[in-house]
């Protein structure tokens, strides 16, 4: 008599059912929680940005100088006029009754003013930190991403670090021309070399332009060694070589040519010549933006 083969209890056939199934689930958990809290901690840089800033301040900056004032540049009556409003408005921001710096005005080519605003630095003799960017447009434009969010976010950060006590001096400095290529572009980055070496030989220069487009930053050089590529961990990305030639009449290229440490500094490549720039930007991904910003100008100030 043929012995009948034992059944197996119906919890182990359960258990081989389930128990694939419980480590496909525990798996899939388990990646989704990674994700979820990489995702998480992304959420929590981006705020810890852009608390950096005052968004509603910010978006009150974009809007008057890209609704408001509009085109400002030498090509007409009305946009030069317009470009001195905002050399006003600067001033008004950042001086004494405001931000609280002593705002220095040097006389640039065809008399309107670069302005210049300072924090002293615990060890004065270390070479500082230039951070600069224009307050001008293109003809026939509003400027919005040149420049008045790489304005607006330069505002932002001089009035955010209006308190510190860095270990380099920093210099904030807005030039009235560098979009406009029929304005004295060349001789305003000349003057910009003269104020620059005639205090001390910068250790770098931002130049900030274009920051509407995206919350990480985007660094150009033409220096692999440029010290801001040394600060960027969490902040955005360095292109080399291409990308900053890709705006040869940019600021950035005419001060590196002048053999000084400059970087352009933004969250996107340089306009094209026929782009559209009047659309008012987004101001919490400006403020984001600035936020990088800001916290690149203290890496570079602290070393």
């Amino acid at each position: 008599m043929t012995q009948q083969p034992k059944k197996r209890p119906p919890w182990v056939r359960y258990l081989l059912v389930l128990l694939p199934v419980w480590l496909i689930s525990s798996g899939g958990l388990a990646l989704w929680y990674y994700f979820h809290q990489e995702k998480q901690k992304a959420l929590v840089e981006d705020q810890r940005f852009t608390q950096a800033v005052s968004t509603l301040l910010l978006e009150d900056d974009l809007r008057k100088i890209v609704n408001v004032i509009g085109e400002r540049n030498p090509s007409s009556t009305t946009a030069a006029a317009n470009l001195s409003r905002t050399a006003s408005m600067i001033e008004g921001l950042l001086g004494p009754s405001n931000s609280g710096y002593i705002v220095q005005k040097t006389a640039g080519p065809k008399n309107w003013p670069i302005l210049q605003v300072s924090l002293a630095g615990r060890n004065p003799q270390d070479p500082a930190v230039w951070v600069t960017t224009s307050y001008d447009s293109r003809p026939r434009s509003r400027g919005a991403e040149a420049n008045a969010t790489g304005l607006a976010a330069t505002l932002a950060a001089a009035q955010a670090l209006a308190g510190d006590k860095p270990k380099r001096p920093i210099h904030f400095i807005f030039l009235p021309h560098a979009n406009d290529p029929d304005s004295p572009v060349a001789e305003t980055a000349a003057k910009l070399v003269e104020l620059a070496q005639s205090s001390k030989n910068p250790t770098t220069i931002l130049c900030v332009e274009a920051m509407g487009s995206g919350e990480s930053l985007w660094i150009n050089s033409n220096a692999a060694s440029a010290t801001p590529l040394n600060h960027l961990q969490g902040l955005g990305t360095a292109y080399g070589t291409e990308a900053a030639q890709a705006s040869d009449n940019g600021l950035s290229t005419r001060l590196f040519n002048m053999n000084l440490p400059a970087v352009r500094v933004a969250t996107r490549g340089p306009l094209k010549p026929d782009e559209n720039d009047d659309h008012l930007p987004f101001a919490p991904t400006v403020a984001a933006a600035s936020g990088r910003l800001i916290e690149l100008i203290r890496r570079c100030s602290a070393n």
